[in-house]
Parts: C-alpha cells; structure tokens; sequence
C-alpha cells in the first residue's frame, strides 16, 4: 500500500522559509520591472488573493502540436441529464462585456488570423520553431485566451500536472474527497484526462468554449482528443481541477497534451516528489509559466520525514534562482492512504485549506484569472515578434534565391550579347561558308539578278550540291543553336549551384534542374529559324523602298539578309573585312559597295543593329522560359513580400488593448 506519513506543518518547515518579494521581470525593451506575486508559503499557505509575477517570455517553449487537437465538437455522449446542464445557470451568464475587453478580443482575433495565415515554408533554421511556436499560439488563443477574456467570471480552472509517478490523481482525488481520478490513469497506458469541478459549474466546462478541441465525454476514453468531465459536490463552487497526463510521459502524444492543458491553466499546481524534484523537464514547463505569468503552486509529495527539512530547503533554494520563490510551496509526508485511496485530511488539511479560501473568495479568483491571463496576453508580443523575424528571414531567403537564379541567367544573357560581338560565331564552319559564298561571287550575283539565282539553282539540282547561301544558313543555324544550349546549360548549372549552397534552395532542387529543359533544343532551333526569317522580312521590307536605287534589288533578300546575318556577329556591325575573311575580302568590299548603293551605309549598320537586338530579346525570353524552372518553385511556396509586417501590426494592437484595459489594474 502506498504510504504518506505524518503531515509537515509549518514549524517543520521553518527551516526552508519562502519570504515574500517581488522578483524583477523583463519587459519588451528588457527593462526591469517589479510585479506584485502571490506570497510563498509553507504547508500553511499565504492567502491565495495575493498575486504572482508575470515576465515576458522571447517565445513560449515548449508547446502543443495542434495536430493533436480535434475541431470543436459538442459533447455527444454526456447523456440527456448531463445535456439539460449545459445551459448557462444564471451565475454563470455571460457577463456583458466591456468596450475595452471587445477591442482587445478584436485583437487577438486578428492576431490568431495572421498567425495562422504566416507559413514557413522554406527550410530555414528558424523555420521549424517558428511553425512550432505559431501553432501553439493558436492553439493557446483557442484554447484560452479568447474564451477566458470573454468570461472573466468563469469558474477558475487548476490543472495539476507533474512528472511520472508524484501522485497527481490521488492528489486530487484527496483535494475532492472522492475517487474521482483513477490513480495511474495518465501513465503511457493512459485514457483521458478528467477535470472535475462542482456540479454547479459543469455548465461552463462542458459547453467547450475552454479547451474546444477536447471532446467532452463521462467516462474514460482512450481517445486522444477526449476531456472525461466528473462532478464533484464536496469541491467548493467557483474552482475546478484538471488531472493533466504526465509531462514527461513516454508516449509523445500524453506530453503534448499535457502542454496543451497547462497552457490553459488558470493556475497550475505543479506535483513533484522528493526523488524526481530536480528533473530537468518539470523546471523547463515551470520556467515557461513563470514566463507566462500564470500562477503557480507547488506540492512536494511522499516526502521522508526525515529527509523534509533538507529536501524543502533545497527545493526552495532553486525556485528562488529561478524566480520562482514567491510560488507557494506545500510539503507533504509519506502516509498510509485510506480505504478509498485518499490523503487523510489531516496531511491534505493545508493544501485543501488554502483552496477553499481561494474558492471562497470571488475576488481572489479573479485576481488569479486576470494575473495569468494578463501575463499570458502580454507574452505574445516577443512570442510574434520572434515569428515575424523569422517570416522575414523567409522573405529574405526567397528573395536571395530569386537572385541568385536571376544572376545566373543574367550571366547567360550577357554572355550571349558577347558572342555576338567579339566574332567567336564567325570561326569555323561559318567562317569557311561565308569564304565559299563571297570567293565564287554568290553574294554578288544574289544581289544583282535573279537570272543568276535560277543558274545556280539549276546547276545544283543538277550536281546534288546545296547553293553557297544555304549552307552558310545553316552554319549560322547549327552555330547559334550550339551557342544557345551550351550557355542555357551553364546558366542551369550555376543557378543550381548556388541554390545547393543554400539550406532553403537545396530543399527544392530536382536532380532535373542541373541540366536544360529536355526540349531546350527543340525550342532553340525554332528561335533560330524564326529569326532568321525575321532578318529575311526585315530586309524585304528596307529593301522594298530602295528599288529606285538599284534596279532589280527586290530579289536580293537573301543575299542581303546573309550579309545582314553575318554583320550581326561582328563589334563593326558589318560585314568582316579583315584577316578572317581574307580569302574573300575583294568580293567582301564589292558586296559592301552594293549593299550601300541598295540600302545606304546607315540603313545597314541599322538592319545589324535590329537584328542583334531582336536575336537578344528572343534568346532573352528562351533564358526566362530557362529560369521560370527555378522561380516557379520557389513562387509555388506562396511568400508574401512582407510577412512580418502584418505579424508586428497585430501583436501591437493586442498590446495597445491590453493595456487599455489593464487587466491586473496596472499598465507596467
């Protein structure tokens, strides 16, 4: 049989006084700043109307998963008695609220709306908490802070939580005097949590404003989203307790909740026991509600009689290093429990006492409930400033990303305008093709009669060979197509490159983005051709109004549109004339001489110029096409240009209602 032994009353514990004091707390500026708090007491506890502090938190940790939380559903198998009770009695009508308790609700609705709408999707290093962070403030604003401004006067809610083992059920069954909780219950095998509360605030509970994710149900549930609901007539009226799962339970599912109720608390009574008191994961949940200004109390549970004075002190010592010395604080010895497996009144006696004073008193309760929900309501402003850091960090990851592909493909198109210019196109195959058309005098007949064009037509459909003019077409063709894809491929490579540096580009990189699109060949031989056809109708069209000048010029298109092609490829914007047409430089100089008697030495320099530039626009679009691969990954994650923006205006017209209102009587 479990045992408790004799009580520790306060004499016992005079070895371990808890003074009262007022503990610095840090403002959003990181000023300090003084808050009243609830004195902390021994087994004989201070008066529960005193108040505890309230510090402001950078961000809660640790939190709830949402994911666990069910939508609001109304309890559906509490029973046709328990479903008369869950209209409001007139105690608990909602009270009318005050012009200042709707605007801060306004508020936190606005805020609940942009927290929920601000995504994180691009992996970065803040990226995972802050998701973790903003779906724990929604959860706490549905969960607690909507509901409780909106009913002040709503009975206050203890939730007892603690590690594995330190008596939590039986604490309460004891604190109800009924065996309303069935002791290892929350363990890894646990059903659902049970609040119990007097029969006359079941109404409030079970109308599942407070915690709406929980289903509310009479008997135990295995279910994670299920609130089991006891009533219980010996609990005083105004106060009800909540046997929370274990905070340091093996099953993941049991810890989150956990989390998930004490940010819900009114008050939080921590359990603990003289072997597990020094566990790091109770002091990280306790350092957070300190921060979250919710009031705490404290059991030290199954403590030797021997070992109390020792053990209480040391307790004490690290409450008051964490800030947390003015938290009351009862101590209670191993004893035998009774038949029903209660704490005999006279070990409880303490601990009861001092919450039927607190549900005796309806000011001390309110003071309680405004105290966390003050201190809960201002912890969200370095709560969202932190998450709108981090949405801003996202925006300014996207738009590095955008840069370093818009780089990338920049480099390309520069690269492209260089190749047109430094006569790198006019080597080789072309070179050797442009000789052919100048040295045999094509160029020049081309130009000066179409007598000579239907000769040499003739001649090739006789001899299988292709005319001088068409070969240099597709030497400028296969040239252009082969400069297109070797840039396209480069720029693919580079802008993949410099995405794997980055933490948020890596994750949305596909092995297929290192390399062109599959149909980047196909689409560059169209653009060639289809520009060349261009240069084709641009000549026709200048040379179109200089047929005055030079009689039968209208069939000189092609020859024309060839030398307008090939002064495309050269820094002079015309036709070579140096050592890298040699062969062909007397024809070369003949062929300029026409081309000006035809179409004027301004109006061919301007034909080089259009078609350079219009080459540029089109390989410029095929580079888009190229890069949009990239951009459209990242647009797809859907990043607003300033995400923080909206978090930061919310979060401050919360606090401005806040403290407007002010809650706890005071603006500080």
């Amino acid at each position: 049989m479990t045992t408790h032994g004799d009580a520790v009353g306060p004499s016992a514990l005079s070895a371990a006084p808890a003074a009262t004091r007022e503990p610095e707390t840090v403002s959003q500026d990181g000023s300090a700043g003084k808050k009243e708090q609830v004195s902390s007491t021994t087994a004989d506890a201070a008066d529960p109307t005193d108040r505890t502090e309230a510090a402001v938190p950078r961000q809660p940790h640790p939190e709830p998963d949402p994911a666990e939380s069910a939508p609001d559903k109304r309890p559906a198998d509490l029973g046709e008695a328990d479903a008369r009770t869950t209209t409001p009695s007139t105690a608990l009508e909602l009270a009318k609220p005050t012009s200042g308790v709707d605007r801060l609700a306004e508020a936190l609705g606005q805020l609940r709306v942009a927290i929920g709408e601000t995504a994180y999707p691009l992996v970065m290093p803040s990226a995972e908490e802050a998701q973790r962070i903003g779906a724990a403030l929604v959860t706490q604003l549905d969960d607690y802070l909507v509901p409780r401004l909106t009913r002040l006067d709503a009975p206050l809610l203890v939730v007892v939580g603690g590690s594995t083992g330190a008596g939590k059920s039986t604490l309460v069954n004891s604190l109800v005097r009924a065996p309303v909780s069935t002791a290892g219950v929350l363990r890894p095998t646990t059903r659902s949590p049970v609040l119990v509360s007097n029969p006359a605030d079941l109404p409030w509970f079970q109308q599942g404003q407070l915690l709406p994710g929980l289903v509310r149900t009479r008997e135990p549930s295995n279910e994670a989203t299920a609130l089991q609901i006891v009533s219980a007539p010996a609990l005083g009226g105004g106060l009800a307790f909540l046997d929370a799962p274990d905070i340091d339970s093996v099953v993941d599912r049991n810890r989150k909740l956990a989390a998930q109720l004490l940010a819900a608390a009114d008050l939080w009574l921590f359990v603990t026991t003289a072997a597990r008191y020094a566990d790091a994961v109770p002091w990280e949940l306790l350092t957070t509600a300190r921060l979250r200004g919710t009031v705490i109390a404290l059991v030290l549970d199954r403590v030797p009689a021997e070992a109390a004075a020792e053990v209480a002190t040391h307790l004490q010592d690290m409450l008051n290093v964490r800030d947390l010395g003015g938290a009351p604080l009862f101590v209670l010895p191993e004893t035998r429990l009774d038949g029903q497996g209660l704490i005999s009144e006279e070990v409880i006696g303490p601990l009861h006492d001092w919450f039927g004073r607190l549900a005796a008193d309806s000011n001390a309760r309110s003071a309680v409930v405004r105290q966390t929900l003050d201190g809960a309501i201002t912890s969200l402003g370095p709560a969202v400033a932190g998450l709108a850091d981090a949405a801003d960090e996202q925006a300014r990851a996207a738009k590095a990303l955008g840069d370093r592909v818009t780089a990338a493909y920049r480099n390309g198109r520069q690269t492209m305008a260089e190749g047109l210019r430094d006569g790198r196109l006019l080597r080789g195959e072309v070179l050797a093709r442009w000789q052919e058309f100048v040295g045999t005098g094509e160029f020049l007949k081309t130009l000066e009669s179409k007598v000579g064009q239907m000769r040499d037509r003739f001649i090739s459909a006789l001899t299988g060979r292709p005319l001088p003019g068409r070969n240099l077409q597709v030497a400028l063709e296969s040239q252009l197509v082969t400069l297109l894809r070797g840039i396209a491929a480069d720029a693919a490579e580079q802008a993949y490159a410099a995405w794997q540096a980055h933490p948020a580009g890596a994750a949305l990189l596909e092995p297929e983005l290192q390399r062109p699109a599959a149909d980047l060949p196909g689409r560059a031989d169209r653009l060639v051709r289809d520009w060349q056809q261009w240069v084709l109708g641009l000549v026709r069209a200048e040379g179109a109004e200089k047929r005055v000048v030079a009689r039968g010029a209208a069939y000189a298109v092609n020859g024309a549109g060839l030398a307008v092609m090939i002064a495309v490829f050269t820094s002079t914007a015309f036709i070579p004339t140096g050592l890298e047409v040699a062969a062909g430089a007397g024809s070369a100089v003949a062929a300029q001489k026409v081309l000006e008697a035809i179409f004027g030495d301004q109006a061919i320099r301007t034909l080089a110029t259009q078609a350079r530039e219009e080459f540029l626009l089109r390989t410029g679009k095929l580079f888009d096409e190229e890069a949009a691969r990239f951009t459209d990954r990242l647009a797809a994650v859907g990043l607003d240009e300033e995400p923080g923006a909206r978090l930061r205006q919310a979060a401050a017209a919360v606090e401005t209602a806040r403290t407007e209102l002010a809650l706890t009587g005071s603006t500080t």
